[in-house]
């Protein structure tokens, strides 16, 4: 991908090509542009929209291959807790619950947490949390199952608790030897994700193949027990309602995660695997990209109509939609 001007402004001709299109009333008002990659079940590129081997920065959706680090560091966790581990919450209570399960049996309280004050983003949540008079707090932000999962290790392995964000902590450099293990790339951006962790930027295509690789592994390894634990317990992945979880109830062994400035991940039980960056950072492209993506890697077009529909309205009726258009 050429470099960005130093304005920020992209050249048309240099711009990636248009994934969505928005279409009212028959009329398209807009588009999405981005770059998409899909795998077959052998690993190989079944097609490649835009440059899918630029770099990018993942944002949550390094989380999977977060958590397999820190299993390969010492994380003693399952279930639904290996699952908040590597999820992106809405501090709905049960996700309170969870965090506050693993920071306790690590012996720590929530003032160890290094994630920014916030309050819930869901809606129901929110309403409970301003009706009980709460304040924003770090246990609220959506990122506090990873970081909770960070000091545990850290706890369990004699590490500092209070410096587990610098790049160079032991727990972060488990977080980065997965994942180019899984990617099968050396990390080629670094930056400071919104959590405050260290973010590692690398290809959509090393992407794709790091979830495919966490599918495909052998039951009882660190990269299987992550994906089963998110298949297994997608609300605690994101939450209700919520795309990852509405994908993964959706489709059978789908494995999904979602990230911050439109990209998104997924992998199949038989290794097809695929993966997406909407340049203008516009998820609500997202549903209706992931579904013809899915199609595409020959989904049952029932399996993701639940989710893959987004209307546009008009007068409070449905007079458009989002419209893929790629390949």
């Amino acid at each position: 991908m050429p470099a960005i001007p130093q304005d920020g402004v992209v050249a048309e001709d240099e711009a990636q090509p248009v994934l969505v299109e928005i279409v009212r009333s028959g009329f398209v008002e807009g588009v999405h542009r981005g770059r998409l990659v899909l795998l077959d079940t052998d690993g190989s590129v079944a097609l490649e929209v835009g440059d899918a081997r630029a770099t990018v920065l993942p944002r949550s959706c390094n989380k999977p291959m977060q958590a397999v680090g820190l299993l390969d560091a010492g994380l003693d966790l399952d279930g639904e807790l290996l699952a908040i581990a590597a999820g992106s919450h809405r501090a709905q209570d049960f996700h309170i619950e969870a965090v506050r399960k693993i920071l306790a049996d690590a012996g720590l309280g929530e003032d160890a947490l290094r994630t920014p004050p916030a309050h819930p983003s869901n809606e129901q949540a929110l309403a409970e949390f301003y009706r009980r008079g709460e304040q924003d707090a770090p246990i609220y932000y959506n990122c506090s199952g990873k970081h909770a999962a960070m000091l545990a290790v850290c706890v369990r392995n004699g590490w500092p608790t209070e410096t587990y964000l610098d790049p160079t902590h032991p727990v972060q450099l488990a977080g980065r030897a997965a994942i180019e293990r899984l990617s099968g790339e050396r990390i080629a951006a670094e930056a400071v994700d919104g959590c405050g962790a260290p973010l590692l930027g690398f290809s959509l295509l090393g992407l794709a193949r790091a979830v495919r690789a966490c599918v495909l592994a052998e039951p009882g390894t660190n990269e299987r027990r992550v994906a089963d634990a998110m298949r297994a317990y997608p609300e605690y992945v994101a939450g209700d309602g919520e795309l990852d979880a509405l994908a993964m109830r959706a489709v059978p062994g789908l494995l999904a995660k979602i990230g911050a400035e439109a990209v998104y991940v997924a992998a199949l039980a038989d290794g097809r695997a695929l993966a997406m960056k909407i340049d203008d950072g516009a998820t609500r492209a997202l549903p209706a990209l992931l579904a013809e993506a899915l199609r595409r890697l020959d989904v049952a077009a029932s399996d993701v109509a639940g989710f893959g529909t987004v209307p546009l309205l008009g007068g409070g009726q449905p007079v458009g939609a989002l419209r893929p258009v790629f390949g």
